[in-house]
């Protein structure tokens, strides 16, 4: 005998009505693509639980991939077995005596299929009887013990599971639309996308590219970060802007104190432009309010004055330390430290304004014609596919 099955219990999808059905498809082909590697296993979705049967796979790797999925708010290894009371009493064992750390247990059984004959506490007491006569050095302990096992059977079957593994959570991604990230290649952007896709929502990534200020190293970093979110969220779409002349002009056109927002608010119209073109339902930024000059009120007031797209922004209440946190979590932390410049810290002036008024960026902006720059910009545009499965490994990484 032995675990010949993984449980995948849902989390905000078991809240759904009608559309269950809907978030449930979009799991099961999640799933399905994230684990196409291991041909030998097959899945089956029903409206309470998912079951993967392994048919021999090492459910280690399965395990360890199925936590990145969003949707899933927990698994356990499972025992499925007839709905007979001798294989239940025999699974049940087995499951104990895997636990070799245990001292205490608790069985919980919870009688799905109500045409099984014994009711679940009579179960529990029969269960907990057979595995005290059949072990020595165990004791029941129904408020904290060191192991719980927990029985459901259901009309097709009895599934007998122990250790609940915590995962991602959130909902399936693609089941909430697709969003247009400003990815920078700092440590706040890449959460941002995270917790966005965490709501169900699909990534494409924009990055603002100026070299030769922005070396091929701060470009790769970004390519490296949208790499390490394909994780949670499968292929991405990253769109390289190449910024170098219309930052120039900016900076050498626009009052420093206010070069800033008009370049923060370029960045908008381009990034409205893409998710136009794509099909984007939204923006989302990694700002975190007060945290910088362009992350005021009155900033972000005068910067969301150029588009009509809504900018969703997920860390706009965290402070840093939250955020570094979810990034050393996600794995981007040690990415985003890495030393090269972006398009966002350099020509940063001494004093940029924190509150911008909003007339006085309209003037300077009319004052210049940036709409040649923006349509070549944009023209210009580099689109490179990214996919968890794809080797996008830095051929810098032996400088660092």
């Amino acid at each position: 005998m032995q675990y010949d099955h993984i449980l995948v219990r849902y989390g905000e999808i078991g809240l759904k009505g009608k559309n269950r059905k809907i978030f449930l498809n979009r799991l099961h082909e999640n799933v399905l693509d994230k684990l196409k590697e291991f041909s030998t296993i097959s899945i089956k979705t029903t409206r309470d639980r998912m079951y993967i049967l392994l048919n021999g796979e090492n459910p280690d790797p399965i395990i360890a991939i199925c936590q990145t999925i969003f949707g899933i708010h927990s698994l356990s290894l499972a025992i499925k077995v007839d709905n007979d009371e001798t294989k239940i009493k025999e699974a049940t064992l087995y499951a104990l005596k895997e636990a070799t750390d245990a001292k205490t247990f608790k069985i919980t059984a919870k009688r799905i299929n109500k045409e099984f004959p014994i009711h679940s506490q009579d179960m529990n007491q029969i269960l907990g009887g057979y595995l005290l006569s059949n072990t020595d050095g165990f004791t029941v302990d129904v408020h904290n013990p060191d192991i719980e096992i927990n029985v459901e059977t259901r009309k097709e079957a009895t599934y007998i599971t122990s250790l609940k593994i915590p995962c991602a959570g959130g909902l399936p991604v693609g089941t909430a639309g697709k969003t247009l990230l400003l990815l920078s290649g700092g440590i706040d952007s890449p959460v941002a996308g995270y917790l966005t896709m965490k709501r169900g929502v699909q990534l494409e990534v924009i990055h603002f590219h100026s070299p030769p200020y922005t070396s091929d190293r701060a470009k790769q970093k970004v390519i490296d970060l949208a790499h390490q979110l394909t994780s949670y969220g499968g292929k991405i779409k990253v769109h390289v802007v190449p910024f170098t002349k219309l930052q120039q002009k900016i900076y050498q056109d626009i009052p420093h104190g206010y070069s800033m927002t008009v370049m923060r608010r370029m960045m908008m119209k381009i990034s409205e432009a893409v998710a136009f073109k794509e099909g984007i339902l939204s923006l989302t930024t990694g700002e975190s309010l007060g945290q910088v000059a362009s992350q005021t009120m009155e900033s972000m007031n005068a910067i969301n004055q150029v588009t009509n797209y809504p900018i969703l922004r997920p860390l706009i209440t965290m402070d840093k330390e939250e955020i570094i946190q979810i990034s050393k979590k996600i794995n981007t932390y040690d990415i985003s430290i890495r030393p090269f410049e972006d398009c966002c810290t350099i020509f940063v002036p001494s004093s940029p304004k924190t509150k911008p008024k909003k007339d006085k960026v309209i003037y300077f902006e009319s004052s210049l014609n940036f709409n040649e720059d923006l349509e070549e910009t944009i023209n210009g545009i580099e689109v490179i596919e990214i996919s968890h499965s794809t080797s996008h490994e830095d051929e810098f990484s032996d400088l660092l």
